[in-house]
Formats: C-alpha cells, sequence, structure tokens
C-alpha cells in the first residue's frame, strides 16, 4: 500500500510513519483511507485546517474564481483577490479590535513569514540580538530555527545558530516565579553580557513546544518590559492564532497589542500555502524587494482566506466557537483522573503525561481506533487535542470518547506489565 513512498520519497517524512494510511477523502472533521475506513481529525493539519476540510463555502469560493479564470499566481502584482482579502481582514479582523496593521504577503509558509519579521525588527532598531524562550519553536529555516529551543531541531541546521538570546517562559522555573524579572535584569544590567535586543519573539501557547500557556499578566509585563526599551515585541500566531484558542488572535484576552504578528496555516482557510506578517505601520521600513518570494501572490489562497473570514462575520460562529471551547476543557480536565496534567488553551488542548513514551503510545493506538492526533513537547510528552472549529458537538464528544478509552487501555496495559 506505501511502497511507492518507500521506495521514492525521502526518508525526511514524519507523519506517514505515524500515521501510515493512504487518504483518499476529507470532509469536515473526517478523513477516509483507501480501505474506506474513516478517522475523526483532532490533527487539523497542525492548524492548518481550523476550518476542517473543504468547507463548502470556502470551496465555493475557490471553485467559482477558477472556473472565471481568474489568476492564480501573480507574484505581487495588484489582484482583486488580494484587494478583497485586504479590505475583508481589516474590516473583520483589525479595525474591530483597534489594530493597524501594514500587511506584508512572504513566502508561503509559517517560518517565512517569522524569517520576515526578524528582518522588520533587525532594520528598525538597528540591533541584531532577539530575545526568544524555552521550548518555543517557529519554524525549520535558519533563522527560525535559531530561535528553538528544541535541541533536535536545531541539530539539524548543521551550522551554528546565533544572534539569540533565550530566556525562561512563563512557569518554565516553577510557580512563584515570574521570569520576566530575569529578564528585566538581564537588559538593564551592562554587566550580564546581553546585548541590547532588536526584539522579543513568543508564542502565547508553544505548539510544538509541550502546549504551555504564556498567562495573561506575563504577557503584558513582556510587552511592558519591550515597550519600555524600544524593542520590537513579535507575536507569532502560526498555530495559535486564526480561532484556535477561542478569539481570532490569541494575544486577545491578554490585552496585547504586539508590534508585529506572524500568521500562516489557517490565514487562508482551505489548508492552501499562505503566511503573512502584520507590521506596524512605521515599522514598515524595508525597500521594495527586500523580502521577498515567488509564491507571495498565491491568489486561491487570497480566494479562500477571504471567505474564511467572512464565517467571523457571524455571530453564531464565534458563539458556537465559545461553546466548543468549553466543551473540550470539560472533556479534558475529566481525563486528569487518569494521572495526566491539563494544557493549552481553547481548542489547542493537550495532556501531559509524565511517564516516557506514554503519550505517542497513546497517540498510535487512538490512530488504530480511528482518530488522528498528534504529540507535542521536546520529548513529545504530551498528547496534542486540535480538531476542527467546525466540528460539531457528536464528532467531538466521539473523538474525545476515543481518546478516553485510548488512555484507559494503555495506561492499564502498563501498569499490567510492570507487575
Amino acid at each position: 500500500m506505501t511502497t511507492i513512498f518507500d521506495e521514492l520519497e525521502s526518508n525526511v517524512r514524519t507523519y506517514c510513519r505515524r500515521f501510515p494510511a493512504v487518504f483518499v477523502k476529507a470532509r469536515g472533521h473526517t478523513l477516509w483511507d483507501q480501505e474506506g475506513r474513516s478517522y475523526i481529525d483532532f490533527l487539523s493539519g497542525a492548524g492548518a485546517l481550523n476550518y476542517g476540510h473543504n468547507h463548502p463555502a470556502i470551496k465555493a469560493a475557490l471553485l467559482g474564481y477558477l472556473a472565471a479564470d481568474g489568476p492564480v499566481h501573480t507574484m505581487d502584482l495588484h489582484t482583486e483577490a488580494k484587494a478583497d482579502l485586504l479590505r475583508r481582514l481589516d474590516g473583520v479582523v483589525l479595525r474591530p479590535r483597534g489594530l493597524a496593521y501594514r500587511v506584508q504577503f512572504t513566502g508561503p509558509t509559517g517560518a517565512n513569514a517569522i524569517e520576515a519579521a526578524l528582518k522588520v525588527a533587525r532594520r528598525a532598531t538597528g540591533r541584531t540580538n532577539v530575545i526568544a524562550f524555552t521550548n518555543g519553536f517557529h519554524g525549520m529555516s535558519l533563522g527560525a530555527l535559531a530561535l528553538a529551543g528544541n535541541l533536535g531541531k536545531r541539530a539539524a541546521s548543521g551550522l551554528p545558530l546565533d544572534g539569540v538570546t533565550r530566556l525562561p517562559y512563563d512557569g518554565y522555573l516553577g510557580e512563584g516565579v515570574d521570569t520576566v524579572d530575569y529578564l528585566e535584569r538581564l537588559l538593564d544590567d551592562p554587566g550580564s553580557g546581553i546585548d541590547a535586543p532588536a526584539a522579543i519573539v513568543l508564542e502565547t501557547v508553544q505548539g510544538e513546544g509541550g502546549l504551555a500557556v504564556a498567562g495573561p499578566r506575563w504577557l503584558r509585563r513582556v510587552e511592558r518590559t519591550a515597550r519600555e526599551r524600544g524593542i520590537v515585541l513579535i507575536v507569532d500566531d502560526i498555530q495559535a492564532g486564526c480561532g484556535r484558542t477561542g478569539s481570532f488572535f490569541s494575544f486577545e484576552e491578554s490585552g496585547l497589542r504586539p508590534d508585529i504578528v506572524c500568521l500562516a496555516k489557517s490565514i487562508s482557510g482551505y489548508g492552501l500555502p499562505m503566511a503573512l506578517t502584520l507590521i506596524r505601520p512605521d515599522l514598515d521600513l524595508q525597500s521594495p524587494g527586500e523580502h521577498s518570494g515567488t509564491f507571495r501572490g498565491h491568489n486561491l489562497a487570497f480566494v479562500t482566506a477571504t471567505a474564511a473570514l467572512d464565517l467571523w462575520s457571524s455571530p453564531q460562529f464565534v458563539a458556537d466557537l465559545d461553546k466548543k471551547c468549553l466543551l473540550l476543557a470539560e472533556r479534558v480536565h475529566r481525563l486528569t483522573s487518569l494521572g495526566a496534567a491539563e494544557r493549552g488553551r481553547g481548542l489547542l488542548k493537550g495532556l501531559f503525561f509524565a511517564e516516557e513514551s506514554l503519550a505517542t503510545e497513546i497517540s498510535l493506538a487512538a490512530f488504530s481506533k480511528g482518530l488522528l492526533l498528534e504529540t507535542s513537547g521536546a520529548a513529545n510528552q504530551v498528547v496534542k487535542i486540535m480538531p476542527p472549529l467546525t466540528i460539531d458537538d457528536e464528532a467531538l464528544h466521539s473523538g474525545m470518547d476515543i481518546l478516553e478509552d485510548t488512555i484507559q487501555e494503555v495506561v492499564s496495559t502498563r501498569k499490567a506489565a510492570m507487575r
């Protein structure tokens, strides 16, 4: 079944090793393989499919554009598709939240949006050093990888990864320790050896770093620290944004107003490649072409992104999302009785298992039962739960029932083996 992939595809492939099926159909929260078996999708394209597979309204917009022979690839030329997206992004997302940003269409990956943000911050401040945090992850290109805390991912670079100072994330040193105190001490002490940074880069929820959540107070203190010292605050909302934590931006509940926001994954609304960097207008100082890319004008993604943003103009969509976040929180909290610790926010939730490889075993066993979910964390110790924002209550409960049964079976089997 998978012989052609084993023979011809690069060894670097990863997800298909954990989930060895050949998928042929996808709709909403469900995937089907060649054997006709269905799977509930709690992976959601690692956050690229927040609206599920082939959302009917988004698909209709895409097919209509193709049927009309709309231009697909245009570099950064003006198109109606781009204009429509900019208007909708401004009208539905930015203005209602009191935000004013310039929109830079980068290459189509999240890492590219991060690279662009770093260039903007370094150009605007004239500095080179960047503050990043333990367990953070921001992409696999060299500039983005330099920000990463995961040693395994960093080692793959083959080169020294410089220009970054890593500091402890919220909660990294335990409860009762506010790591912003440490941050401020280092920045203000001329003997700390820390070069004045161009930027501070953070995720409000560490998607690949074990689903650690930064508290609102900690985030506001980081923002104030950056403002007072002329440091650009960059929020990586590539995985946690576009509604994944319950609000469109993950930083909304904290009241943050980042200088730069990086979006990718579900900003296209359909799983099509697309990324953008939102930049405070006075920081938009790069000359034309300083950050470029052949596929920054992907009009199909502009069309689907515009259709996805239309969903956010519906109060019912937002209300349903709030309801699902509460429902998932209740189900996840219930599973802590099985020996797990709760992680994450909104529809980006997880269960931390201290026992080595237990989360991985649960993920693999759940797949055999028809549930697709991955792990998170430097040691893959967190079961990561990411259903589509559009999943119905029945399917959400069904997926969580499978997960609960799987955890009970795996934990029981391990206990029996230790007797």
